[in-house]
């Protein structure tokens, strides 16, 4: 069954109210959440997650969040901090999967909160 599948990157972003460890991980799992219902992923499916997080947040590392949560301990994640870039989003929280999708699928890129000015287009 999963010859069928093909390999497609989803694109994503959200913010994050503080630097807390709490207000961070709300922001990931709602990410999370809504990057695989929005796609109806099945988590066996989801290989990877690169999470890019601006420099104001530092509390904790979104990936570790993500791991815990929707029973995901078998996906490659990754951390990183995002460029700086003068007048970016504040407490923004990128992310990047690596997903088995169904051919001619369509791809939902959640752009969440604050970071949905990034990408209007895709809202």
């Amino acid at each position: 069954m999963k010859d069928d599948y093909k390999i497609t990157f989803i694109r994503g972003a959200t913010t994050a109210s503080g630097n807390s460890v709490e207000e961070i991980e709300d922001a990931v799992v709602e990410l999370v959440d809504q990057l695989i219902s929005r796609n109806n992923l099945i988590k066996t499916n989801l290989l990877s997650l690169t999470f890019t997080a601006t420099k104001d947040l530092d509390a904790c590392f979104p990936a570790s969040i993500a791991r815990k949560c929707n029973g995901l301990d078998s996906v490659a994640f990754l951390d990183c901090q995002q460029m700086y870039v003068s007048n970016d989003v504040d407490f923004c929280i990128r992310i990047m999967a690596q997903v088995l999708l169904p051919p001619n699928s369509p791809v939902k890129h959640p752009y969440l909160r604050g970071a949905a000015k990034l990408r209007a287009d895709r809202c």
